[in-house]
């Protein structure tokens, strides 16, 4: 009982410190390029500034159609959140977002894309 509480209170003060760094990471900025816009918005992105976990992306994807190498890549999950003003081979900032992108319809055509996807928020610098 005597190291089960300092345990109960170590794991406690632990968790707070987790959310803040997870809030923190969402908050930071990063630059992108919007390397593949195919289409039903299997788009892929390249991370161009910043650093990612790289669980978080793919170090090294190569797109099956074209045969072309790309670092630090990955898919957009919340297609229907980027803003199509942005095109294929434009650079662009981004936070990580939490949000669950929001239902939208898109159609089912396959493209290649990276398996690791993020969902983003776009935003001016």
């Amino acid at each position: 009982m005597k190291l089960l509480l300092p345990l109960i209170a170590v794991i406690a003060l632990g968790l707070p410190a987790k959310k803040c760094n997870e809030k923190k990471k969402q908050g930071t900025v990063y630059k992108g390029k919007l390397e593949i816009k195919a289409l039903c918005m299997n788009y892929t992105i390249r991370l161009i500034e910043g650093s990612l976990d790289t669980s978080q992306v793919m170090s090294n994807w190569t797109d099956e159609t074209t045969g072309k190498s790309y670092t630090n890549a990955f898919g957009l999950a919340n297609p229907c959140d980027f803003p199509a003003s942005i095109g294929q081979g434009d650079e662009f900032y981004f936070t990580l977002d939490a949000v669950k992108d929001r239902n939208c319809a898109v159609c089912m055509a396959y493209y290649p894309t990276p398996r690791k996807k993020l969902i983003i928020k776009v935003v001016s610098k």
